[in-house]
């Protein structure tokens, strides 16, 4: 899948990655891929940084635990994540619904 068409997306794709789980940074870019049948694979260069800016806004809380043996930050969605992955659920549809609109194929009336 094309990068850019991400765009805007991410966030999103994050929060709803961490709906009703912790995980490691790894297990959200496995995460994706799985639920996405491979189309998504981010690189950690992209999820890592976007993680931190979804922290700061206070969306997401990290904590250090240990996973297999290892040290590793987990993730998880605050109140006000839950409350910005609804909201960016109701915008993909709205934005899904003009778009399906117009790409659906539907016939619509034409003026002459």
């Amino acid at each position: 899948m094309k990068s850019d068409v991400l765009r805007g997306h991410l966030d999103g794709l994050l929060l709803a990655t961490l709906d009703g789980c912790q995980l490691h940074g790894y297990a959200i870019i496995e995460a994706l891929q799985v639920r996405s049948g491979g189309a998504l694979d981010l690189p950690t260069g992209t999820v890592y940084p976007a993680l931190r800016r979804l922290e700061h806004a206070g969306y997401v809380h990290s904590e250090w635990s240990t996973v297999s043996g290892r040290q590793r930050r987990t993730y998880r969605l605050t109140r006000a994540g839950q409350r910005a992955l609804a909201q960016e659920r109701m915008a993909w549809r709205e934005f899904t619904s003009a778009i399906e609109g117009v790409l659906g194929g539907g016939t619509w009336p034409v003026r002459a």
